[in-house]
């Protein structure tokens, strides 16, 4: 019997996967940018993510990866060094999360420290790896965030399907309780009082409750009580017989008869003369009124769906409104948040109008730069959603290239601080080192940054997500995933 084997020393190690790590199972050919200008580290990195399963597109420097990720809305993951020629890795992580706001990225530096941790997850970073890469770590790492990204869709579509149903915007806790809301009362007979700033959409919202309805096939009539003088008012809302008054040359039919079958809007409804409350109030109690100089009882089968910006409860304080049609209008109240509170919104619009006007005017390839994306984020909106189309509409027809930037937003925004001028604190130095001097790993760090974020707004998300430099979604994952979602929020 000969002597016993030797191992083969020339055998590579191979470190075993972790029991739940099954990186093909993860990728199902989900896409990733690797930027990185070592081609050696560039092409292993590549190879060792083709091998399980990714597709991979390889580039040395920023511009074309950039360009690549423009024309890709599929890339879920960009793996960049932080050290580039030309535009850096942090320049690569801005600008992708600006054209793609939910795109992972993750950071890699020959030049690592805990400080630049804590820098990059400020700036949206999923993850951190220092050189020489460890292509187990890099493996696993990219499993993580690209089952990350797939659980984080998949939320989004489930969170989204209300709003696309109803054909409103809003991805914001805000907007998603508001088309929950519409959901139960759309297909209801009831009264519904819609309250809510000037510009924030109230119309939409009456028209999606009657297209959702079981009135969907009749008609959806809005009139605005503010914007019809109120001597003729009468006759708008309920028709006159010819020979009513002077002028009045034949029969009229008013909106109310219009309106049989389907749904009434009556708009700022809160600047209804005193006399025409008590009318108003007969036929939503009897569903019958008369036209103005005739004899006849009218009856109707209507929905009638109000609006109003301003405070209805302290107009009949001060005897302005019929308590009596309050309570009647109100039975049903769905109030839309202004944009200042609900800020991780404004970017969905402002891309929903830039697609729109940017086809209107054949400026197809229009975009909104990072900078400048941030800077809308933080304006004050008092116009809310109608603002924002009309700034938007203005700057795809005044700006010089495709790419808005700051230079081109009129001052009010470029200057914005949000919040009605209210400035952020500021944000506090995070500790990298525990009691004991011991080196923090990141997950610790961006524990400690986000609780020092939320102490110092008070609890306010929003502020908080601003102060980290990141967005509202993503602080609200984090907070899940740190286990600390359950703190109080005051918004």
């Amino acid at each position: 019997m000969g002597p016993a084997p030797t191992a083969d020393r020339r055998r590579p190690r191979v470190r075993p996967d972790p029991p739940r790590y099954n990186a093909r199972f993860v990728s199902e050919q989900a896409h990733i940018i690797v930027v990185e200008d070592d081609e050696g580290c560039r092409r292993t990195v590549q190879k060792a993510l083709e091998r399980d399963g990714y597709r991979v597109g390889a580039f040395e420097r920023a511009a074309p990866a950039l360009d690549y990720l423009r024309g890709h809305r599929d890339v879920v993951l960009v793996i960049t060094d932080l050290m580039l020629p030309g535009t850096d890795g942090f320049g690569v992580l801005q600008e992708s999360k600006s054209i793609q706001p939910e795109v992972g990225v993750l950071m890699i530096t020959g030049h690592g420290s805990v400080e630049s941790a804590v820098d990059a997850m400020k700036r949206g970073a999923d993850d951190y790896l220092t050189k020489p890469v460890d292509l187990f770590e890099l493996r696993k790492r990219t499993s993580a965030i690209v089952e990350k990204h797939r659980l984080t869709r998949r939320v989004d579509e489930l969170e989204t399907r209300l709003g696309e149903k109803f054909k409103l915007i809003g991805q914001s806790k805000p907007m998603q309780d508001l088309f929950r809301r519409m959901e139960l009362v759309a297909p209801a007979r009831t009264n519904v009082l819609i309250t809510g700033e000037s510009g924030t959409g109230k119309e939409l919202v009456a028209n999606a409750l009657h297209e959702h309805s079981p009135r969907h096939g009749r008609r959806f009539l809005p009139i605005n009580c503010a914007a019809i003088p109120a001597e003729i008012l009468e006759s708008e809302l309920f028709g006159h017989e010819r020979g009513a008054f002077t002028g009045a040359a034949s029969r009229k039919v008013g909106k109310f008869e219009l309106a049989d079958g389907g749904t009434l809007f009556l708009d700022e409804v809160g600047e209804l003369p005193l006399e025409m409350q008590v009318k108003l109030l007969r036929v939503l109690e009897q569903r019958e009124f008369m036209r103005v100089g005739g004899s006849e009882t009218i009856h109707v089968d209507i929905r009638v769906i109000a609006a109003t910006n301003s405070d209805l409860e302290t107009a009949v304080a001060d005897g302005r409104f019929r308590s009596d049609l309050y309570y009647r209008l109100k039975v049903v109240t769905l109030e839309i948040p202004p944009l200042r509170e609900r800020r991780e919104d404004i970017p969905l619009l402002v891309r929903h109008f830039l697609e729109i006007f940017a086809a209107e005017h054949g400026r197809r390839e229009m975009r909104f730069g990072a900078e400048a994306m941030r800077r809308l984020v933080r304006a004050a909106w008092p116009g809310n959603a109608r603002e924002v189309r009309n700034l938007v509409e203005s700057l795809v027809v005044l700006a010089a290239s495709d790419e808005i930037g700051v230079d081109d937003l009129p001052p009010e925004y470029r200057e914005a601080e949000g919040d009605g001028g209210r400035p952020t604190p500021a944000p506090a130095p995070v500790p990298t080192a525990d009691e004991h001097g011991a080196t923090l790993n990141m997950e610790e760090v961006e524990r400690r940054a986000i609780l020092d974020a939320l102490e110092r707004t008070g609890g306010n998300r929003t502020q908080a997500a601003g102060l980290l430099g990141i967005g509202l979604r993503t602080l609200q994952r984090k907070l899940r995933e740190y286990r600390l979602a359950g703190r109080d929020d005051p918004e």
